[in-house]
C-alpha cells in the first residue's frame, strides 16, 4: 500500500500548492492552461488505447461495462460526493465538485494506476506508483490552480480505488496475464480520451459509468472458449446456407 499512500499524498500536496498559486494566475491564462491540459490528456489516452490487440474485446467491455456502470450510477455517486464536499468546504466558488470528479477520473482510470497498483500488490514493487505520484503531484498543481480544492480532495478517491486494486491483486493474480493487463490498460486509455472531452467541454461523457469496463478483460479467458465455439457454429451455418444457394 506504500505506493498508493505516496500517490495520494502527492496529489493532496500538489492540489494545495495549486490553490496557493491560483490567485497569481490571470483567468485567461487558466483557460489556456486547461485547454492545453485537455489536449495532453487526449494524447495520453490515445497512446494507451492504440495498444489494444483485441478491438472486439474493447468494444464488448465498453458496452457491458457501461451497462454495469449505469446500473451502479458510479458517475452520479462521484458527483454527489463532490457536491457534498462543495457544501462543506466551498466559499461560493462552486467548482469543488467539478474538480473532484475530473481529477478523480484522470488519476484513477489510467494505465499507471491499474498496472502500478497490480505490481504493488503482487510483487511489492512500488516504482510505477512512485513515478505516477510525481506526475500526478505536478499535474495536481496545475489542475488545482484552475479547478480548485476539489483536485486535492480527489486524493481520497485515488487512495480507495488503488488501494482496492492493490489488496485484491493477490486474489486475482492467476488471471492477470500480460494480454489481460494490456487490454485493461488500453480500455483505461480510451476512457482517458473521454475525460479529455469533458475537460475541453466538447461533450459531457459519463466516464465514471464506464470504469467497470476496465476490469472486464479479466473474465475474457473464461468466456473465450464459448465465444470460439459460437463463431465456429456461425461459420458453419453460413457455409451451409451458402451451399444451398
Amino acid at each position: 500500500m506504500m505506493g498508493t499512500i505516496v500517490n495520494a499524498v502527492a496529489i493532496a500536496v500538489g492540489g494545495v500548492l495549486g490553490i496557493l498559486l491560483r490567485k497569481g494566475i490571470p483567468d485567461s491564462y487558466k483557460t489556456t492552461i486547461m485547454q492545453g491540459l485537455g489536449l495532453s490528456v487526449f494524447v495520453i489516452g490515445l497512446s494507451g488505447a492504440l495498444k489494444s490487440q483485441n478491438i472486439l474485446l474493447m468494444i464488448f467491455s465498453l458496452v457491458l461495462g457501461s451497462i454495469i456502470g449505469e446500473a451502479l450510477a458510479i458517475e452520479d455517486k462521484l458527483e454527489k460526493t463532490g457536491k457534498f464536499l462543495e457544501k462543506k468546504f466551498s466559499k461560493g466558488e462552486g467548482t469543488i465538485a467539478k474538480g473532484f470528479v475530473i481529477a478523480s477520473l484522470i488519476y484513477c482510470v489510467g494505465a499507471m494506476a491499474i498496472v502500478g497498483s497490480l505490481e504493488s500488490g503482487l510483487t511489492g514493487n512500488h516504482e510505477t506508483l512512485y513515478a505516477k505520484s510525481l506526475i500526478d503531484g505536478v499535474s495536481a498543481i496545475i489542475f488545482a490552480s484552475t479547478l480548485g480544492i476539489g483536485v486535492a480532495m480527489s486524493a481520497a478517491a485515488v487512495f480507495i480505488y488503488q488501494g482496492i486494486i492493490t489488496l485484491s491483486a493477490t486474489f486475482i493474480k492467476d488471471f492477470l496475464t500480460a494480454g489481460v493487463i494490456a487490454e485493461m490498460s488500453a480500455i483505461g486509455g480510451l476512457l482517458i480520451m473521454g475525460i479529455s472531452s469533458n475537460v475541453l467541454e466538447i461533450k459531457k461523457i459519463k466516464v465514471g459509468n464506464m470504469i467497470p469496463a476496465v476490469f472486464l478483460p479479466i473474465f475474457f479467458p473464461f468466456v473465450q472458449p464459448y465465444l470460439q465455439k459460437m463463431m465456429e457454429l456461425v461459420d458453419g451455418l453460413f457455409s451451409l446456407v451458402g451451399g444451398l444457394f
